[in-house]
């Protein structure tokens, strides 16, 4: 008879203990290729080349005067970092190659500081007042993870705190993974902090406003992203992209407004 029992039997006669084994032997992927430092090199320099653009054609009121010193500190000193600290080797995600996980990584750290002073525009705010609260740590394996939590917390004028999950899009493609959004509703019932996606468009110079903790368990934009594994995720449509890149940015107050017109 063919059936589960005889599968274990199988997997077992050929040194497999679990199905997860058999799975990482018979796919390959329990052999992890050398990183290509060739290829990261040429990924950091596509890193420097994407910021370079970017900064020549947004508002001068958010531009880096000192480019090449913000590309020192923000590129070429976490890649080191995470080289020391043999991190690369341990990034993986689907399959996918470490040079690309961290390139990807990269990007989205990349763009998040870059626009640190785009915020301090946005929310009226000084740097220091804007705080930190992610889970990515450049020198520790264990806490180097892409958790649900919000990047960034920062008061509003108002008096009261909300967290900032900030993201970006290469490709013209504008999700936000569901975990964000359940996270953020979680945050709401526990803490009463609101949650406000930004998602920097920078294929389309555009960027999003997206209140994570209002959206609706049966909003229309739920969708089943084949791309990614068949994740669910929540397609940020047009209406919620309020600010170009090319012009300098907006005031909170004036984004809520707007949001809740569309309400």
């Amino acid at each position: 008879m063919i059936d589960a029992n005889y599968f274990r039997e199988y997997r077992s006669e050929l040194g497999f203990s679990s199905q997860d084994s058999a799975k990482s032997f018979l796919t390959g992927k329990d052999i992890s290729p050398n990183i290509d430092w060739k290829y990261i090199e040429e990924l950091n320099i596509r890193l420097k080349d994407i910021l370079m653009k970017l900064n020549s054609v947004v508002d001068k009121s958010i531009s880096q005067k000192n480019i090449n010193a913000f590309i020192e500190e923000y590129i070429s000193k976490p890649y080191l970092i995470l080289k020391a600290n043999n991190m690369i080797e341990n990034l993986n995600n689907q399959g996918r190659r470490p040079e690309q996980v961290y390139f990807s990584w990269m990007r989205g750290y990349v763009i998040s500081q870059y626009f640190l002073e785009a915020l301090e525009e946005i929310f009226s705010v000084e740097l220091d007042q804007i705080e930190f609260i992610g889970d990515d740590d450049l020198r520790n394996p264990e806490t180097f993870k892409r958790t649900p939590k919000a990047d960034l917390e920062v008061k509003t004028l108002y008096g009261g705190k909300i967290r900032l999950e900030i993201q970006s899009g290469f490709t013209g493609i504008n999700d936000i993974k569901q975990h964000k959004v359940l996270e953020a509703k979680r945050i709401k019932k526990t803490k009463k902090k609101h949650t406000l996606a930004i998602h920097f468009d920078i294929y389309n110079g555009q960027v999003a406003f997206i209140p994570l903790d209002e959206i609706a368990d049966d909003n229309v934009n739920w969708i089943t992203r084949q791309q990614m594994e068949g994740q669910t995720v929540f397609n940020i449509e047009q209406n919620y992209f309020l600010w170009k890149l090319l012009e300098k940015p907006m005031q909170y107050k004036d984004i809520m407004l707007i949001l809740k017109g569309h309400e």
